[in-house]
């Protein structure tokens, strides 16, 4: 699979998250789909928060530093599969 491919997989699997009900999404799905989207994203770059004191932002970064030994384009993959596990089965 192309580079071309892989990110047209991934902009058409996060328009696709967006209409899975998040509501269904187990809460460490979410963080794994959050860790994977940042480091498809913007790689291991900035990988920081502002407040990491704040408990919602410290499982946010550290569902990022757990994937961060990713590339980008193993990422968007991961990212890609997940989501469309969570199409089928939600039938969508």
């Amino acid at each position: 699979m192309s580079k071309k491919d892989i990110d047209i997989l991934f902009e058409e699997a996060f328009e696709n998250a967006n209409i899975v009900p998040q509501d269904t999404v187990p809460q460490d799905t979410q963080l794994v789909l959050y860790g994977l989207y940042k480091q498809a994203t913007s790689g291991n770059t900035n990988l920081y928060f502002q407040n990491p004191q704040d408990l919602r932002n410290a499982f946010k970064l550290n569902a990022w530093m757990q994937v961060k030994n990713l590339s980008i384009d193993e990422a968007k993959k991961q990212y890609i599969d997940i989501i469309n596990q969570l199409m089928k089965e939600r039938g969508l």
